[in-house]
């Protein structure tokens, strides 16, 4: 069960983390509307990556990496959050941030490494 979760944690991340990595027109425009620049966008998509990675790392190798990296991305989907409401999103807007953070915290409940 671990598995399935992680891949699709995984799947999500990578694809809005290399869309806000490279910049993508979307991405762009989602930055301007939650008063991000372009850069600090990318540095999110990339972190998001980098914390795929670190689930994925941490799977095979190292509990606490893996852990440690779950965490901060439940941080960043905490953040995710935070701005789509600051920004004056309605509350179904922060659904994907949502949805993943709760299969996070599944994740980390079930066992990262499990």
């Amino acid at each position: 069960m671990a598995l399935l979760v992680l891949v699709g944690v995984s799947v999500v991340l990578v694809a809005t983390g290399t869309a806000k990595l490279l910049a993508l027109a979307p991405m762009r425009e989602r930055a301007d509307h939650l008063g991000y620049s372009v850069t600090g966008f990318r540095v999110v998509g990339a972190l998001e990556l980098a914390g795929v990675g670190g689930l994925w790392w941490g799977r095979y190798g190292s509990t606490p990496l893996a852990v440690a990296a779950a965490v901060a991305l439940l941080a960043l989907m905490v953040g995710a959050v935070v701005s789509h409401l600051r920004a004056g999103d309605r509350p179904v807007d922060t659904g994907p941030a949502v949805v993943v953070g709760a299969l996070l915290v599944l994740l980390l409940v079930l066992g990262v490494t499990s």
